[in-house]
């Protein structure tokens, strides 16, 4: 009577775990976007790796045996999980990761701003001279490595 007992109690753990594992796959695809394709991929792995817990559970707990008040239990886990603790955890996890990320990015947009507005302004100055270049055909050699030499220094003094 004690090893059933103990069955049941792994087989509600065991329905709490799957649960818990599927609110992380839902905060990874709330947090970054995913298309059709990597939503299939993630469940079939999800399940598949389920399948094989549930087994492994149903294999050393019960000699392999299926028991149904073992799937009752874990689907009372499943349920008693969904309806008290994954909507807050949904919610409140991808919320903080959302702001964490967001706030990352500010930093990061922050620190990076010199460089692409040196890299804006390296453009602009390399297509003027490519639009004088094209411009003035005489001398050509001459403007163009003139002017060349010139992005090269502000480039110098830039950096």
């Amino acid at each position: 009577m004690a090893s059933e007992g103990r069955f049941i109690l792994y087989a509600l753990l065991m329905g709490i775990y799957i649960t818990f594992l599927y609110d992380i796959l839902l905060i990874l695809r709330k947090v970054v976007s995913h298309n059709g394709f990597w939503i299939s991929l993630e469940d079939l792995v999800f399940w598949i790796y389920c399948a094989i817990e549930v087994f492994l559970l149903m294999y050393y707990e019960s000699n392999g045996t299926l028991r149904w008040f073992a799937i009752l239990s874990a689907l009372t886990g499943m349920f008693v999980y969904k309806k008290l603790v994954s909507p807050v955890l949904v919610k409140y996890v991808s919320l903080f990761l959302e702001k964490g990320i967001a706030i990352i990015k500010k930093v990061f947009g922050y620190f990076f701003s010199p460089i692409s507005h040196l890299c804006r302004k390296s453009g602009q100055l390399a297509g003027k001279i490519c639009r004088a270049c094209s411009r003035n055909r005489k001398n050509l050699t001459w403007r163009c490595k003139k002017k060349l030499t010139l992005l090269k220094k502000l480039l110098k003094i830039r950096v």
